[in-house]
Parts: structure tokens; sequence; C-alpha cells
């Protein structure tokens, strides 16, 4: 019996500092049949940040159009931003028989599960607060306001990980990222997958 391509999402959620970008590049580097997408939002781009690689960086008119012309799976406003993931960064992919891994608020991930309930829900915390505002600090990219909403949303994101399929501390990133692609590799095995529509 030959192997077949398997296709499927993969959301990775958790509060803003666990490190989901980075495991989710990672995993892009590591994977070549994983595909990373990406989101459309309305948020300013950092500096370091390039526009149709990080972020589709939209204004909110174009935002909305998005909306209405249903070319977002899901969107949500997070930290008075908008964020949404296009049509055109997942489903062309799974149909190409890829995964597609995206890093996606709380909001965006519940969300995705009513889109695609048979995809795979991994929710990465830091291994503490301490560390957690340590590492939005030295990001460096936002204000002292915007960091406190951030670190104030940390602890009610914290409350939707009871809703996802896996659990990673991401406390060494190598680890983690191991762990993540254990993760993929293991349900690219799942049966249901594999034998869909076969009579028993």
């Amino acid at each position: 019996m030959g192997a077949r391509k398997v296709s499927f999402p993969v959301v990775v959620s958790g509060p803003s500092g666990a490190g989901k970008t980075s495991l989710c590049q990672g995993v892009v580097a590591d994977c070549p049949d994983v595909v990373y997408s990406i989101s459309a939002t309305t948020r300013p781009p950092r500096k370091e940040e390039v526009d149709g690689q990080d972020y589709h960086f939209v204004d909110t008119d174009r935002f909305k159009s998005m909306i209405q012309a249903e070319e977002l799976l899901e969107w949500a406003r997070v930290h008075d931003h908008l964020y949404g993931t296009p049509v055109f960064s997942v489903r062309p992919f799974l149909a190409r028989g890829k995964a597609v891994i995206m890093d996606l608020d709380v909001q965006g991930g519940q969300s995705m599960k009513k889109v695609f309930p048979d995809g795979v829900f991994v929710f990465v915390v830091p291994p503490s607060f301490g560390v957690l505002e340590k590492r939005l600090r030295e990001r460096k990219t936002e204000g002292e306001e915007v960091l406190k909403t951030r670190l104030r949303n940390a602890e009610e994101e914290m409350r939707y990980r009871k809703h996802y399929d896996y659990f990673i501390i991401n406390d060494e990133l190598d680890k983690a990222l191991g762990e993540l692609k254990s993760i993929i590799e293991a349900e690219k095995c799942r049966m249901s997958r594999l034998f869909t529509g076969e009579n028993s």
C-alpha cells in the first residue's frame, strides 16, 4: 500500500508572548509538507515585519470588505485591532495535500474549530506569567499600556486551554518545537484521516 498525503489544519493558540509564531516558523522550516497560513490584520507592522510574509497588513476598510465578501474563514478583534484568516491562505494548500499551520488567538481558534472540527488544536503557554512578562518586555514592540493589556488578556486566554487537543509548555524552544512536530506527525497517522469513507 502506498503512502497517501494527509491534509489538515493545525491551529496554535496561546497568550501573546508564548512563542506561537516561533514554533510555527520552526515547523515550516523543518517540514516541507507543512505551510504557514498568513493572517490579515489592521495592526501596524512592527519594525522587522514584512507585508505578505508575517501578515497581510490592511486598513480597516479593506478588512471590512474582506468580511463582507466572505474572504475570511474567521476574524476577531484582538488588542484593539482586527485579525482574520484569509481563505486563500488555507483552502488551496489543504486541497494540495498539505498540512496548514496557523498562529491564532483563542477567539480565532474557537471560530476555526467550527470551520474545521477535525483540525488539530494546540495550546502553547510559557512556563510562568513572570517569563511571559519578561518575553513581552524584551520584544520592545509595545508601550507600557499595551503590554499591561496583553498581560491581563493572558490570564483570560489561559481559561480556553481546556478546549484544545494538545498542551505544550514552551520553556525551551527546541523541546517545544519537537513536541509540536511530533503531534503533527502522529496526526498524519490517525486512522480516521487515512481511511475516511471506508466500510468497517
